[in-house]
């Protein structure tokens, strides 16, 4: 897997994109992902961050089936959304286990790890 990351890599530096940076972190925290977003985008930096907020109402996912199944599917777009990425930025002072799983894909691929609140850090 490392060596793929590695041609990923690669490819964007030939194609000199911009560093890509992934946000993580609750969902509870989708307006400080927005405000993240602004200041990354304005930073130069192609940002990708969770689209779907699971624990607001939204008929897409209003049957609790239905919203299980996507769940399972979010996170694995989210963790290719890690593996695009050159960096994640982990956003907001609380780190469950969806995010902390997120912190320990991109470590072992890796990919330096940044947060809104450093001191969050130890616990994950």
């Amino acid at each position: 897997m490392i060596a793929l990351v590695e041609k990923l890599a690669e490819a964007k530096r030939q194609l000199s994109f911009p560093r890509i940076v992934v946000i993580c972190g609750s969902t509870r925290f989708m307006a400080e992902m927005a405000e993240a977003d602004l200041r990354e985008t304005t930073a130069g930096r192609i940002v990708v961050k969770p689209g779907c907020d699971l624990k607001s109402p939204h008929d897409l996912w209003s049957d609790p089936a239905e919203a299980a199944d996507l769940k399972v599917r979010l996170d694995e777009l989210h963790r290719s959304k890690i593996l695009l990425a050159d960096e994640v930025l982990v956003v907001g002072d609380y780190i469950g286990d969806s995010t902390r799983a997120e912190i320990a894909n991109a470590r072992s691929l890796g990919k330096p790890v940044r947060f809104t609140h450093p001191e969050v850090d130890r616990d994950a």
